[in-house]
């Protein structure tokens, strides 16, 4: 079994906020493709990193996604998809095996 998390942002790079229906297309195509979610969107995720000498953060939401099998091509083209539907360089799409007890 699989974990997919997806990391995507709530604020643009101008710092406006993205309207819920954007987070409510994603819920709705990995529901379709995977038959459910995981979704963290009350208290939203802070991520930093270090950029030009200075830090960067963001209040982001976390989507799950739990797969027997894990389809890399598919993982990336959506990321890629996201990242332009978010205006993203980059947003962190991770997999990991894990053991169901």
């Amino acid at each position: 079994m699989y974990l997919i998390e997806l990391f995507l942002p709530l604020y643009d790079n101008q710092g406006r906020r993205f309207g819920d229906g954007l987070y409510e297309e994603v819920g709705k195509d990995l529901i379709e493709k995977f038959g459910g979610i995981t979704a963290f969107t009350r208290a939203p995720a802070q991520g930093s990193e270090q950029v030009q000498g200075g830090e960067r953060r963001d209040d982001l939401i976390v989507f799950e996604v739990m797969t027997e099998e894990l389809d890399a091509f598919w993982w990336k083209s959506y990321r890629r998809f996201l990242e332009a539907a978010f205006d993203q360089d980059q947003l962190i799409a991770r997999a990991a095996r894990v053991t169901l007890l």
